[in-house]
């Protein structure tokens, strides 16, 4: 199939983007909201063939770092949202899951609206086809119905980016349910209450996943942050409705990261940070097979010392990882795999933030010190490394970051890959995530992942069961 031409749009921002600043108070000070460099952006130029339905497409605009130019991406043979056109759409009933699972502090009042912002493309596209949009999501690990973690927060957070009706329904399943829809416009939005007030949410119970579909014409799935549970309102409801697909945040999601690895803009480097490598090494094991370089930071860079009998003094070491560390280290030796180790790090003689600190070399870490952090000379040498590179992914952050005496390390990577310009960029989830939101760089990024652990399962190549229960392109 020839490559089609597509951009991306995006939300229109509420405050502009904040300037960068150097100082360590400007990192840790709260960020001004942001636009759109965060959400999950819809499509102009909504065609009958999804970008799903493609097995190349060419991106023309990647999200807010105009002017990068072209890529071939390779995508899942999926039928997306922007398949459906008002005559798909108008007059029907379409149930939207996704991520709104916002945090909220003592008063209820949400502290960031990343994942509302993320949702509104989808919601904006259907209610300007004339559809009823049932919106829902989980907020929380409640146990039972908890006034805790119901979702009536987030129709003041919608409310500041939609202009159609909001209403709420304090049940997800019942009677109650069929009434509010059956009174809803054309156009407009009922919040169903946190699904997993029932435990059968997270079972993928049959009938309870036959309840949410109820009266129900279409799925939408844009909660790519829960694609990799096999749950009722994930996957369990595709069997009860006849048109399953993908909303934008989900689509632009497999876009980036199944992109990242299937067809990358080369030379190709990996950043993987953390504490263990038990938790990150079905990353590590995939991205050997298609990185260039692979960047090593935080706590699991002591296992890897150790595996190459270096001492490590009181920093954190899986000791029954280190045969694992030299069989990587010897994967990426036999692929031609440049791995990058720091070579020196930030010493503190105990897990604290005021902590005393020192910088020794990989080399010469003395006894009774841990190592919290990347040394200057490392930062200086992943600098420049990733200088030749024209596209990275980075998935964890290279030291304590949450303490300000052990995050220059991770801002600093985090201010390279802002200033790449002509680069690709991903930021993959979890914690590396929260290092650029807090950086404020969030806008200088091609894509940050709204996923954690989906981020890392699809980077493993393992299938999503999110992703799978959709409709076929």
């Amino acid at each position: 199939m020839a490559a089609r031409t597509v951009s991306f749009r995006t939300v229109a921002p509420k405050t502009a983007a904040p300037v960068r600043q150097s100082s360590k108070a400007s990192r840790v000070a709260p960020k001004a909201a942001k636009g759109s460099s965060i959400s999950c952006a819809a499509f102009n130029g909504f065609s009958k063939h999804s970008l799903f339905a493609s097995k190349q497409v060419q991106i023309v605009d990647l999200v807010s770092k105009a002017g990068r130019g072209t890529r071939n991406v390779v995508t899942m043979a999926k039928k997306s949202v922007s398949d459906l056109g008002e005559d798909d759409l108008k007059g029907k009933t379409v149930f939207v899951r996704a991520d709104l699972n916002v945090p909220l502090d003592a008063e209820k009042n949400i502290t960031d609206d990343t994942r509302i912002r993320a949702a509104i493309p989808t919601v904006e596209y259907l209610v300007g086809k004339g559809a009823k949009v049932l919106l829902t999501s989980h907020l929380g690990r409640p146990k039972g119905v908890t006034d805790e973690f119901r979702l009536t927060p987030v129709v003041g957070g919608l409310k500041k980016y939609l202009t159609c009706e909001i209403a709420k329904v304090d049940d997800c399943i019942g009677e109650d349910v069929p009434e509010k829809v059956a009174a809803m416009p054309e156009g407009s939005v009922l919040i169903l209450e946190n699904v997993r007030f029932y435990s059968e949410e997270t079972a993928n119970d049959a009938g309870f996943a036959e309840k949410l579909a109820n009266g129900v014409d279409i799925y939408v799935n844009d909660a790519f942050g829960t694609a990799h549970r096999a749950h009722a309102s994930t996957a369990g409801i595709t069997a009860f409705v006849d048109q399953s697909v993908a909303g934008f945040c989900m689509q632009k999601e497999l876009t980036y990261l199944e992109g990242a690895v299937s067809d990358p803009k080369r030379p190709f480097a990996a950043i993987v940070g953390g504490s263990k490598v038990s938790s990150k090494i079905g990353v590590i094991e995939t991205l050997l097979k298609k990185v260039d370089k692979l960047f090593l930071g935080g706590g699991m860079i002591f296992t890897f010392y150790a595996a190459q009998g270096l001492s490590v003094g009181s920093s954190l070491v899986e000791e029954d990882k280190i045969d694992l560390a030299k069989e990587l280290l010897a994967s990426a030796e036999e692929k031609g795999v440049k791995i990058c180790l720091p070579t020196d790090v930030l010493l503190a003689d105990n897990f604290a933030a005021d902590a005393n600190t020192q910088v020794a070399a990989a080399d010469a870490i003395p006894d009774g010190w841990m190592g919290l952090d990347i040394g200057p000379d490392s930062v200086v040498e992943f600098q420049k490394e990733l200088s030749e590179c024209n596209q990275v992914i980075w998935n964890g952050p290279m030291g304590v970051f949450e303490m300000e005496a052990f995050a220059k390390g991770t801002f600093a990577i985090a201010d390279t890959l802002a200033g790449m310009s002509d680069a690709v960029t991903i930021i993959g989830g979890g914690d590396s995530v929260a290092a650029v939101e807090k950086a404020g760089l969030a806008d200088k990024m091609s894509h940050i992942s709204t996923g954690g652990g989906a981020s890392l399962e699809l980077l493993e190549g393992k299938t999503l069961p999110g992703v799978a229960a959709l409709n076929e392109a």
